[in-house]
């Protein structure tokens, strides 16, 4: 919602907790704080465990500002160069994001803090490197106290890693489906048998689904004071923040065989095509002056997205195959790259606005302008494998694209291997119009074609363009 008499404009992801609220104004991310938000701030600002995660990077840059009607007091925070969802993310992002998550609720509890909220929500990316990003889920322990962020951590970190890890089914369907993730009577369905046992079942899906049931009727208060009277403390608390850190640590799901991760090999390049098209896109990046965010679409291994990284200050590099942004992940972490963002991303079935009234999870087409789209090797995976008219595949990727942005595409002509592969499964004639002569004409009133060039195997034409205002 904006307010044009402001320019405030309030983040419609933000409303859950009444006590501070996230909203934009001049292009800044600010939260205002209540009066009782604002005590629990300045008491953050001021411990030993803040100070230090914000050097370390792994809280979002923070500072408090002149403060903003009504609000007690303003915090103006880092800009998140792409914000993603969860179901967006691969299994070990999934994972290193659960890590950070319990880092940060441990290093808060030793300085006598604790987090209200336990959503994978609260976790965004700076390329590889995990980032939490609610500063305004920290607030001062209270002995007897569980922690509040439990169930969430559960239902949308502990869960979707336990799915995937011990019975191979991808997570990112069941994130979609649900804003609030996965619920323990789902999992208990998941882990019946002999599965009970597997680890962090017992205690994390049984357990804990049986004493919400048990204490359905109890208020909050009243869970409180039993605690308090079981003796529970901060320890405790601490005590068990590091048991789920031990389990989170052994869930593994190394990315398997796939038929894209195999792409690069099977795909029909030729070593000339591979070096031609590489000289290609470096040559349209560059000549995009730096541009702040470049998008890959269907980035495979990240050859692609890795050149555009050389000129643009952030990428975010989108493939259907979790597998494959998996091992892409791993790779980009372990090689230290902090500005290629991997996603998971169906680009015949995009992340739609989701949660409360199909706004607080802004869709991929509503969080995505970029400087520079490449679409290499996609047109006819779309076109002829998903069936997209032609012409809605170009509006597709240029309205992924700022006006004046550069897009990078590449035509793959109907004789070429890979798309008679695809049309050998399609009734003969049922697409007329994917034709090198239209696909240019539908370019051509979209963009500005400013170059072409033929691949040395000669059934593939790469096209630079400059997207019309």
């Amino acid at each position: 919602m904006a307010h044009p008499d402001t320019g405030v404009r309030v983040d419609p992801g933000s409303f859950r907790d009444p006590g501070n609220r996230v909203f934009h104004r001049d292009g800044e991310v600010l939260r205002g704080l209540d009066e009782r938000s604002a005590r629990d701030w300045r008491a953050l600002a001021g411990s030993g465990f803040f100070r230090t995660l914000l050097a370390a990077g792994k809280l979002c840059g923070t500072e408090e500002v002149a403060p903003t009607p009504p609000w007690s007091a303003t915090l103006r925070h880092e800009r998140i160069p792409f914000v993603s969802h969860p179901y967006e993310w691969s299994f070990g992002m999934l994972r290193d994001a659960a890590l950070l998550h319990l880092e940060i609720l441990r290093a808060a509890l030793v300085d006598g803090f604790t987090t209200k909220d336990g959503s994978a929500y609260n976790l965004q990316w700076r390329g590889t490197a995990p980032v939490f990003i609610d500063i305004g889920s920290f607030q001062p322990y209270r002995d007897g106290e569980p922690w509040a962020g439990y169930r969430q951590f559960c239902q949308t970190l502990l869960y979707p890693l336990l799915l995937q890890a011990h019975l191979g089914v991808d997570f990112q369907p069941w994130l979609r489906a649900r804003v609030d993730g996965l619920e323990p009577d789902q999992m208990r369905r998941f882990f019946g048998g002999a599965r009970r046992l597997l680890p962090g079942v017992p205690t994390h899906v049984h357990l804990h689904g049986a004493m919400q049931q048990r204490n359905a009727r109890a208020t909050t208060s009243d869970v409180r004071a039993q605690l308090r009277e079981a003796g529970y403390s901060r320890e405790l608390a601490a005590a068990t923040v590091r048991g789920i850190e031990k389990l989170v640590r052994r869930l593994d799901r190394r990315p398997g065989e796939s038929h894209w991760s195999d792409y690069q090999r099977t795909c029909g390049y030729s070593a000339q095509d591979r070096h031609a098209k590489e000289r290609f896109v470096e040559e349209a990046v560059a000549a995009a002056g730096a541009p702040a965010m470049a998008l890959d679409l269907g980035a495979n291994d990240g050859r692609y997205a890795r050149i555009a990284a050389r000129h643009a200050r952030y990428v975010v590099a989108v493939e259907q195959d979790p597998a494959v942004v998996d091992a892409l992940y791993r790779a980009l972490r372990a090689e230290g790259e902090r500005r290629i963002l991997p996603l998971v991303m169906d680009l015949a079935d995009p992340s739609p606005g989701g949660g409360w009234r199909g706004v607080e999870r802004a869709g991929f087409a509503a969080r995505t302008r970029a400087d520079v789209v490449l679409a290499l090797a996609v047109v006819h995976h779309l076109a002829i494998g998903r069936n997209v008219p032609l012409a809605e595949v170009v509006d597709q990727l240029a309205g992924l694209a700022t006006p004046g942005a550069t897009l990078v595409v590449e035509f793959v002509h109907p004789e070429d291997p890979m798309a008679r592969r695809l049309l050998a499964n399609k009734p003969d004639g049922l697409f007329p119009d994917y034709r090198r002569e239209e696909f240019e004409r539908l370019l051509a009133a979209r963009c500005r074609i400013t170059r072409r060039a033929e691949l040395p195997s000669g059934t593939r034409t790469l096209y630079r363009a400059v997207v019309n205002g």
